[in-house]
C-alpha cells in the first residue's frame, strides 16, 4: 500500500471554482479543540459559594494544520500559481449574493470532519533568481460545520457520524 496523502477535499462550493487541496507532506500531526459553554448565574451560588452552572451546548470542533510546505523548486513554476491561490480559496468570497468560500472535508485515510477555512496564513521562503516564489510554508485554521445544513453539498450526510471525533 503506497503513501496516502492528507487533503481537503471540496465539499460544498457556491462560488469561484476551487479544487481539492492535497498536502505535499502530510502533517506531523493532528490537534482538534472543542469548547463546551456553560452559563453561571452570579447571584445563584451553591452552599460552596460556586456558581450554579447550566449546560448551554458545544462549540465546533477547530483544528489548525500548521507548517504545511509547498514546495516547486524543482519545476521552477510558481508556488503561487500551482498551490497556494487554489488554497486562497478557501478564505475567499464573491461579490455575487449567493457566495461564501468552500465547505471542505478534512481526509487522511479516512474522513475526520467537514470544515470551513478560518483563517489561512503562508509564508514565501524561497525564490528563483528572478523573483518567482517556490516555496511556501502555510498554516490554515478549520471549524466543524454540520454537512446536513450545507447549500450545494455533494451528497446528505445527515445521521452518518464520523468515526474519529465525536
Amino acid at each position: 500500500m503506497g503513501l496516502t496523502k492528507a487533503k481537503l477535499e471540496v465539499y460544498s462550493a457556491l462560488s469561484g471554482n476551487p479544487k481539492e487541496i492535497e498536502f505535499m507532506f502530510n502533517p506531523s500531526e493532528l490537534e482538534f479543540t472543542r469548547q463546551v459553554a456553560w452559563h453561571s448565574d452570579r447571584g445563584n451560588r451553591s452552599s460552596t459559594l460556586l456558581p450554579k452552572v447550566n449546560f448551554s451546548g458545544v462549540d465546533p470542533y477547530t483544528c489548525t494544520l500548521q507548517n504545511l510546505l509547498f514546495d516547486t523548486y524543482e519545476t521552477k513554476k510558481s508556488v503561487l500559481a500551482e498551490h497556494i491561490n487554489n488554497i486562497k480559496e478557501g478564505v475567499t468570497a464573491k461579490s455575487s449574493a449567493i457566495s461564501r468560500p468552500p465547505v471542505y472535508t478534512l481526509m487522511w485515510s479516512e474522513k475526520y470532519f467537514h470544515c470551513v477555512m478560518t483563517s489561512l496564513n503562508y509564508r514565501l521562503t524561497l525564490f528563483l533568481e528572478d523573483g518567482t516564489p517556490v516555496k511556501a510554508i502555510v498554516n490554515i485554521g478549520l471549524q466543524e460545520v454540520d454537512p446536513s445544513n450545507v447549500a450545494g453539498s455533494k451528497a446528505p450526510t445527515a445521521g452518518k457520524a464520523d468515526k474519529r471525533l465525536g
